[in-house]
């Protein structure tokens, strides 16, 4: 029996449509966070009662602002580990932070060693995205892997249960604590310490099956026991178990990247070769958040890929 040629074979039998023009998902900033100006390779972001400064490659503009009169500043180091440190101005912070909302979602922000405020105000937009996604649903089945502390897990507990997944246990204790701050700690949340990939892998081993997954990989990264995670290498893999959790009845997978050399097209050539026997979009482009005021620009933040579907 004559076989068909590769491109053959998938043109007959692709169904999800690869979006090539990229997409900017923009956050605009709330009651809470707001990027209030940046440039000079620096952020200067408001949140709270707070306002910080802190690195920012992207940034290569000149601030609107001639002065930025900040709480603390997050000073790199001269490691290529991406180590540094904070300095603080005259006004006490809260070594054990303070608590921060986004519509029902309360958190604790607090300065981490990591140069970030304990949780990413640029996947706002993400959120709102998937709620999209599963409005009308109170029994969708979704899962948070690399869920860090836990907000993009409870926006999503508005429509269902939810497994987070992280292998930081103090990442899942304050996601835990989120959860407490919010009133959401009875919610059908399942709070996993794991590695992320293994997990994945072993519920796609188990014919485990999920509406929507949403997925933040580091760059480079240990799991719990000593697991050395490189996205180069990783991600493929892990992409293609996630997709063995998905079916024509799911609804999203949404993908972002931070800091690595990489194209957000690239990541939807990989979603579009792994993702093709199912329906529905995959679109790729960037994450973006706009600075407050009339002449506002906008300062990109991460890369991302989604499929949705319906």
């Amino acid at each position: 029996m004559r076989r068909l040629p590769i491109t053959s074979r998938r043109t007959r039998w692709r169904v999800a449509e690869l979006v090539e023009q990229p997409v900017v998902m923009t956050g605009t900033g709330w009651a809470d966070y707001s990027l209030v100006d940046c440039g000079h390779g620096r952020k200067y972001e408001s949140y709270g009662p707070y306002s910080f400064i802190r690195p920012e490659p992207q940034a290569m503009w000149t601030p609107r602002l001639e002065r930025w009169e900040a709480d603390g500043e997050f000073v790199p180091g001269s490691d290529e580990d991406g180590g540094g440190r904070w300095a603080y101005g005259t006004r006490p912070v809260p070594r054990d932070g303070w608590t921060l909302a986004r519509g029902d979602v309360k958190f604790t922000a607090s300065c981490t060693p990591f140069r970030h405020l304990g949780f990413f105000p640029d996947m706002a937009p993400v959120w709102d995205w998937m709620g999209e996604r599963l409005a009308g649903r109170s029994d969708a089945q979704t899962m948070n892997l690399f869920g860090y502390t836990g907000v993009g897990t409870l926006a999503l507990s508005d429509y269902g249960p939810v497994t987070h997944v992280d292998a930081s246990k103090k990442s899942v204790a304050q996601a835990r604590e989120n959860a407490a701050l919010s009133g959401m700690e009875q919610r059908p949340i399942r709070w996993i310490v794991d590695d992320a990939a293994k997990f994945a892998a072993r519920e796609a081993r188990r014919g485990k099956r999920y509406d929507g997954i949403i997925l933040d990989p580091p760059k480079f990264g240990r799991g719990p026991e000593g697991e050395v995670w490189r996205i180069e290498d990783g991600l493929p893999g892990l992409l293609a178990d996630c997709r063995r959790l998905l079916d024509a009845e799911s609804r999203f997978l949404f993908l972002t990247v931070y800091a690595v050399r990489m194209s957000s097209l690239a990541l939807a050539g990989l979603m579009d070769e792994i993702f093709q026997d199912l329906p529905g979009r995959i679109e790729h482009g960037d994450l973006a958040v706009r600075e407050i005021g009339a002449d506002s620009r906008l300062l990109p933040t991460a890369i991302f890929a989604r499929w949705s579907n319906g």
